[in-house]
């Protein structure tokens, strides 16, 4: 499957269309790209028009222009508008389920629902391990710069779970290993939220699936609890022998989850 280019001001988003039906943008977590969504597209492909893309500053769309200022929401309503997709279940995990979070509040006409995986909602606390492993990755850059930053991101213990996993520990190092980590090094203009989605959850009315790992990190698990809660139409599954990657670490589960969810309300 062939991937596309959007150009956007200062910078470029590959993207991959595939499958034909109601739209499903699929967002990726931090550091990596739209490949952690591989176990799902042969599933959503066969009852969705797929959408998959590498947000800007990841994967395949590389270095950002750091004097750029930019929104990932905006360039995922811009990525929208150019597929002609008036609107879209928007599918993210951890820091891709803010970015659904932020077009949602965006451009809420454009989102038909809402699949929330071990989603990252800034302004919840941390638990002390994760926030110890986040200034261990900050030592480490220091020291060693974004190679060594990728061993110790890896070594998080938000990954603790997928760690266990030979074939999906491979494929995350895959990934950081092509992350070009300018937001470790300060290069990111990303403008701020004018105001954070956790004091706005209230008003995203639309139906949303919020999905956790069990066995993810208590300062995720937490923030799970809060969009369960506060999202007015949210529906909560948390998954069994599963952490923070939750569709690589059990597709078997997840993938008819997604779907069950999605044909209900995509369309």
């Amino acid at each position: 499957m062939a991937t596309a280019a959007l150009a956007v001001d200062g910078a470029s988003l590959q993207y991959e269309v595939v499958g034909t039906g109601p739209a499903v943008v699929l967002i990726h977590g931090f550091s990596l790209d739209m490949r952690m969504w591989d176990p799902q597209l042969p599933d959503l492909a066969a009852a969705f028009r797929v959408v998959r893309y590498d947000c800007r500053g990841f994967g395949a769309s590389g270095p950002l222009d750091p004097a750029i200022p930019y929104t990932h929401a905006a360039d995922l309503v811009a990525l929208l508008d150019h597929l002609s997709i008036d609107q879209a279940a928007l599918v993210g995990l951890s820091f891709g389920g803010h970015v659904a979070l932020s077009a949602a509040l965006l451009a809420p006409e454009r989102v038909r629902a809402l699949v929330l995986l071990d989603s990252l909602l800034e302004g919840a606390p941390w638990d002390e391990e994760s926030k110890e492993g986040l200034a261990e990755l900050g030592r480490q850059l220091t020291a060693g710069g974004v190679p060594a930053g990728r061993e110790a991101w890896l070594a998080h213990p938000v990954f603790a779970a997928a760690r266990q996993q030979p074939l999906v520990r491979a494929r995350l190092a895959q990934m950081v290993a092509d992350y070009p980590g300018q937001h470790w090094l300060g290069q990111d203009p990303h403008l701020r939220d004018s105001a954070a989605p956790i004091d706005l959850l209230e008003q995203l009315t639309m139906p949303a699936l919020v999905v956790a790992g069990e066995q993810d990190v208590p300062g995720f698990r937490d923030m799970t609890d809060v969009l369960a809660q506060r999202l007015p139409a949210a529906e909560l599954v948390l998954i069994p022998d599963a952490g923070h990657m939750v569709n690589m670490e059990q597709p078997a589960v997840v993938n008819p989850l997604l779907v069950r969810f999605l044909r209900a309300h995509a369309a």
